[in-house]
């Protein structure tokens, strides 16, 4: 599939700052929409074309949309606690702006549609890997969300011939996140705590796991969906690493006094299969966490 145009939702934020400036050093013409709720326009190339834009204003969306080839789907409000305390405004960003966005798609003719999903849709299983084949079993709002985004990705493929592809993120971090923001709160966490000189909280034993993958590899799998013919179909991928990591062993890395405080509910392990992803996709990732941490140091 020949691309010349693309279109990044929430493209001034930290996933589509790494993506806009890769698909710019490709030499691809690039549109960012963002409301900048969490974004930072300073960051983005030049040549890049910039709108602000809510994604659930569908009329504006529709006129940046024009000559699109390919949409990349990031802008929502990627935050498990406020979808609790928010759930409403949550929804309407998440679910409402996800729609906006495929029918913006529809009406320019856009050949293709890339949704950021989330690992959250998988809540609390027993089963590791995490494989595409397993049922979702959500536990907020957002990640009740990002699985109906998913939905809708798979029926607009099926009713309106929209080229879709939802991938499910798991921790990402990298250059440009937001230390205090929804992406890899852990390392955000640890960085802040080590640069003002303070121990490393640690909740319950640490010996929890989370699957960490770079934004660098997350990059190159937007990528690869974008433009591989094989794929559209509204089909799901993981983006993860494949490895855990338990929260013991990022402190080590990162360095460091550690404090242990009192255990939170939240999921026990998480763990890509990324097994699909590289099959049909033809993608793996690159970066070891060890050498993402020493980066981000």
């Amino acid at each position: 599939m020949i691309i010349k145009k693309f279109l990044i939702t929430g493209g001034a934020g930290f996933i589509g700052t790494n993506l806009t400036n890769f698909l710019v050093e490709c030499g691809q013409e690039v549109v960012v929409v963002d409301d900048l709720s969490a974004g930072d326009q300073i960051r983005l190339p030049k040549e890049v074309i910039f709108h602000k834009i809510d994604v659930r204003d569908q009329h504006l969306l529709e006129k940046a949309t024009e000559g699109v080839d390919v949409i990349v789907h990031l802008a929502a409000l990627p935050k498990v606690q406020y979808s609790i305390d928010c759930p409403t405004e949550s929804h309407d960003v998440n679910v409402n702006g996800t729609l906006s966005v495929l029918e913006a798609a529809k009406t320019a003719g856009v050949k293709r549609v890339v949704f950021a999903a989330s690992s959250a849709a998988y809540g609390d299983q027993e089963t590791l890997p995490l494989s595409t084949d397993l049922p979702v079993d959500p536990k907020s709002p957002y990640a009740l969300q990002k699985f109906m985004g998913e939905g809708l990705m798979k029926l607009w493929s099926n009713l309106y011939n929209v080229e879709t592809v939802s991938l499910r993120f798991f921790n990402v971090y990298g250059p440009y996140f937001d230390p205090n923001g929804p992406y890899a709160l852990v390392i955000g966490r640890f960085l802040n705590l080590k640069e003002s000189g303070e121990p490393l909280t640690i909740t319950g034993d640490g010996e929890q796991t989370r699957d960490f993958i770079h934004v660098h590899d997350v990059v190159n799998a937007i990528f690869k969906s974008s433009v591989n013919p094989n794929v559209g179909h509204g089909e799901v991928f993981n983006i993860g690493s494949g490895k855990q990591t338990s929260v013991n062993n990022l402190a080590k890395m990162i360095g460091g006094e550690i404090e242990y405080v009192a255990p939170r509910h939240e999921p026990r392990h998480t763990l890509a299969d990324i097994s699909k992803t590289i099959e049909q996709l033809e993608w793996e990732p690159e970066i070891s966490l060890e050498a993402g941490i020493a980066e981000l140091l």
